[in-house]
C-alpha cells in the first residue's frame, strides 16, 4: 500500500494512508500531496484519486509509529573550523563510526570491527550483513566500520573529528521521518542502529552529472547522526514548490520528500567559460536541505594547482616569484 505525504503552508503530514490522506485532503485541498510513483509534489486539488469518499466512514487510526531500534546517546560538538564530536555513552549504548574517524575514548569504551554497519543486530543474518557490506561497497567505503560499546559503568565518552575544515552536523532522523539523503563521503559516526545504505538516483543524467555521481548515501532509522561539510554549512527550509538552484558539489544533505534533479547552466558561452561547470543542481521543496560552502573537490583543487610539481608558486605572492625563495633561503 503507497504511504502518502502531505503538505500545508509548508508543514509536511506523513506518511499516512490513503483513507487518512484523503480524508486530510477533503478537508483541505489547498495544500500539495507525494506518494511513491509521483515524480513530483502536486497539488492536492488536481489528484483525482484524494478525492474520493471512503464508502465506510469511521474513526481514523492512528499512522503506525516506528518502533525504537538506535540506541540514544548524548553529545557535544566542540571546536569552529576544525570539529570533533564527543558522543557521551550509558552502559551498554554503542556509537558507529567510519574507520579512522576516532579521536579520543574512555578504556571503558571497547572497539569492534564489524562487517557493513550492524543495524540488523545480532540476530541478523550473514546475508543482512552482506548485504549492508555491499551497501557500502557501492558507495566507494570501507566494508568494516567500527563500533564503540560502553562496558563499563557510568558514563563514558568517545570523540570523533572532522577529516577536513568544516562543520559536523548533528541530525535526529526522528525529526527527517526516519531519512536522510547525503552524499557519499559526508557520514561521520551515529548512533548504534541507524542503517547506512545506498540512495539511487533515479534520473540518468542526474546520476551522470549530478556532480556526486549515480550513488548518494541513505542514512535510516530513528537515532543520532553525524555528517560532516566542508566550510560554513547553512540550513534551508523549502517551501512546498519553492526551487532552488545550487552548485552540485555544494549539496550535502537533504530530506527525502525534496525532488534533486540537475539542469544545465545557461548557454554554452556561459557553461564553457562561467567556471561553474556544465550542470547545477536544481532542489524542489518541501523539505529541509543542508548545504556547504567549501566542497573538498574544490579545496583539493585549489590545492593541486598550487602544487609545485603542477606548476603552482612557492612564492607566497612575493614580487620577486622564484628569487625571492632563493633569497630567504627556501631553495
Amino acid at each position: 500500500m503507497s504511504q502518502w505525504y502531505l503538505s500545508f503552508d509548508g508543514k509536511q503530514v506523513g506518511p499516512l494512508t490513503h483513507a487518512q490522506a484523503a480524508e486530510q485532503a477533503r478537508s483541505n485541498p489547498n495544500g500539495f500531496a507525494w506518494r511513491e510513483g509521483f515524480a513530483e509534489w502536486l497539488p492536492i486539488a488536481s489528484i483525482g484519486e484524494l478525492q474520493q469518499v471512503s464508502p465506510a466512514p469511521g474513526p481514523i487510526p492512528p499512522a503506525p509509529q516506528r518502533m525504537a531500534r538506535a540506541d540514544e546517546v548524548d553529545f557535544k560538538v566542540f571546536g569552529a573550523e576544525m570539529q570533533f564530536v564527543d558522543v557521551e555513552l550509558d552502559p551498554g549504548e554503542s556509537a558507529l563510526a567510519e574507520a579512522g574517524a576516532m579521536m579520543y575514548k574512555d578504556p571503558a569504551v571497547q572497539m569492534e570491527t564489524i562487517f557493513g554497519d550492524g543495524s540488523a543486530g545480532s540476530g541478523g543474518g550473514f546475508m543482512d550483513k552482506l548485504l549492508g557490506a555491499g551497501k557500502r561497497l557501492l558507495t566507494s567505503e570501507s566494508l568494516f566500520m567500527t563500533v564503540f560499546t560502553h562496558t563499563g559503568q557510568g558514563k563514558a565518552h568517545v570523540a570523533f573529528g572532522a577529516p577536513y575544515p568544516g562543520n559536523i552536523i548533528p541530525i535526529h532522523l526522528s525529526s527527517v521521518n526516519g531519512c536522510l539523503i547525503c552524499q557519499k563521503d559526508s557520514f561521520l559516526c551515529a548512533a548504534k542502529g541507524v542503517a547506512i545504505g545506498i540512495f539511487l538516483q533515479r534520473r540518468i543524467l542526474t546520476g551522470l552529472f549530478g556532480g556526486e555521481g549515480f550513488i548518494m548515501q541513505k542514512l535510516e532509522g530513528d537515532g543520532q547522526v553525524f555528517v560532516h561539510a566542508g566550510g560554513t554549512v547553512v540550513e534551508r527550509q523549502l517551501q512546498a514548490g519553492e526551487v532552488l538552484h545550487v552548485d552540485t558539489g555544494c549539496v550535502v544533505a537533504f530530506e527525502q520528500s525534496v525532488n534533486f534533479d540537475i539542469q544545465q547552466a545557461g548557454g554554452i558561452k556561459t557553461a564553457l567559460f562561467g567556471g561553474e561547470g556544465l550542470f547545477f543542481a536544481t532542489m524542489q521543496g518541501p523539505g529541509r536541505i543542508w548545504l556547504q560552502s567549501l566542497p573538498f573537490s574544490r579545496l583539493a583543487g585549489r590545492m593541486l594547482q598550487a602544487a609545485p610539481q603542477r606548476g603552482g608558486s612557492k612564492g607566497e605572492g612575493s614580487v620577486l616569484g622564484p628569487l625571492g625563495s632563493i633569497l630567504a633561503g627556501d631553495r
